[in-house]
């Protein structure tokens, strides 16, 4: 059994063909704070250093990230360097943090618990400091610790320190990562997620699709398919280690449950009618979809426990692609009901659908943003498609990216950036944009890939 641990509780996690799974709880729970020799864990009120994320634009905030001391032993120095290098480019990837070249320090950090020498990172403009330590443990287990230092204050803003088996420093280095994000932003981190996608290799022609998951930063690559049938719109559920997705094999199109944590999967459907879009609703008890009848396309909600479906729209005309909002009260939707693709709102239980969307084009696939105020649609205009957002009423409509064919956003769990896949040629890839439209940066996969779906934070 694998143990990670992070401030209070066992841990427990299960093996499988899928490889270990690490519980976040546990690690958040298991380790302690570290007093220092500032002001140990001073909260954010009390803090000098504070990066504000509220504005359109950020200027990204100088940081030095030192190499984490060695317990000693090679092996550690190698796996602090490591987790170094994690840490440094999850911020940096972020777009509101600018990590430091190493070779401009001034102080080579030698005992992370003792106060570094502030005057040093000031002349190097570095606002805050980040130190730390690997140590190897006489059970065979790793003690990561780390500081985050206010530089001009020259106070300590949080020490933590976590315990884990050596092959799980990766995902320590993230969770320290959403740690330093949380404490300078305010919001809560993202790294410590996963992104689940459409893995398409072969000829163009005749692609293999198969289900594939990965950490955030496109490493740890799994493959959860075999690629016999063809897959679509891999989705996350937000209360457990599972997914949704579509299957067409040789029969009538299902919908799956499928658990990352063992590899156990279940047939959710057996839709003898077209499906589109299954989507956990935030309970995680419902699926939502749309089932296709004759030409009209409805949305149903079904129920995981009993499989019994519930029809919440009937209509003459093909509404597709529903997203409960966070809340569980409210359904995004696409729909042709007056002529074009467009965006509606509904209530959960089918009540006033109205159309939010009124800009020229069409626009589909509309995904909530977990902090509930505004809503991600994919605008197809004159050629070009777009990722764009608008408040839940419809209202401040604005393109964060476009291009020849853009699909597909999904929502980090903090609602702070969307991954989406685009067109490039040959095939498609993995794209992030920050919902301000800046810092868009590729995703790196082993092969074309498409649908990704953004895991909640790891539990």
């Amino acid at each position: 059994m694998t143990e990670l641990i992070r401030p209070t509780a066992p841990f427990v996690s299960a093996a499988s063909s899928l490889g270990t799974r690490l519980s976040r709880r546990t690690l958040l729970a298991g380790a302690g704070a570290l007093a220092g020799t500032g002001l140990a864990g001073v909260g954010p009120a009390n803090a000098v250093l504070r990066l504000d994320v509220t504005q359109g634009t950020v200027q990204p905030l100088p940081i030095a990230i030192t190499d984490f001391v060695g317990g000693g032993s090679a092996q550690d120095a190698e796996a602090g360097k490591g987790v170094t290098q994690i840490i440094s480019a999850d911020l940096r990837r972020s777009g509101l943090f600018a990590p430091i070249d190493p070779a401009a320090f001034v102080e080579k950090i030698t005992n992370p618990d003792a106060s570094p020498r502030f005057q040093d990172w000031r002349v190097i403009n570095s606002q805050a400091l980040v130190t730390g330590r690997m140590t190897r443990q006489p059970d065979g287990r790793v003690k990561a610790e780390f500081r985050l230092w206010d530089v001009f204050a020259g106070q300590q803003l949080i020490g933590q320190q976590y315990f884990t088996q050596p092959e799980n420093w990766r995902r320590v280095a993230h969770i320290i990562a959403d740690a330093i994000y949380e404490r300078l932003t305010g919001e809560k981190g993202y790294f410590d997620t996963r992104i689940v996608f459409v893995d398409e290799s072969g000829p163009k022609q005749k692609r293999v699709k198969r289900l594939a998951i990965m950490d955030q930063d496109g490493a740890n690559v799994t493959y959860l398919t075999r690629g016999d049938d063809l897959v679509l719109t891999p989705r996350f559920s937000p209360t457990s280690q599972e997914i949704t997705y579509m299957s067409y094999g040789r029969g009538d199109p299902r919908v799956y449950l499928l658990n990352i944590e063992t590899g156990q999967r279940e047939v959710v459907g057996n839709f003898p009618n077209m499906s589109f879009s299954p989507r956990f609703a935030p309970d995680g008890q419902k699926v939502i979809l749309s089932l296709q009848q004759g030409g009209d396309a409805n949305i149903f909600v079904m129920d995981l426990r009993s499989k019994a479906t519930t029809r919440l729209t009937d209509t003459a005309a093909i509404d597709t692609a529903p997203c409960y909002s966070p809340d569980g009260s409210q359904i995004t939707f696409q729909s042709d009901r007056g002529g074009t693709s467009q965006i509606y709102v509904m209530g959960a239980d089918g009540s006033n659908p109205h159309r939010i969307s009124f800009g020229n084009g069409t626009y589909s696939t509309p995904v909530w943003s977990p902090r509930g105020d505004v809503i991600a649609f994919t605008k197809q205009e004159g050629g070009k498609f777009g990722i764009g957002l608008m408040r839940t009423d419809g209202s401040g409509e604005r393109i964060l990216t476009e291009g020849f064919h853009n699909e597909g956003p999904t929502f980090a769990p903090n609602g702070r950036v969307i991954m989406f896949f685009r067109d490039v040629g040959g095939g498609s890839q993995l794209y992030t944009v920050d919902v301000t439209g800046y810092n868009e940066q590729r995703v790196p996969t082993p092969s074309y890939a498409s649908d990704p779906a953004w895991s909640p934070l790891r539990s």
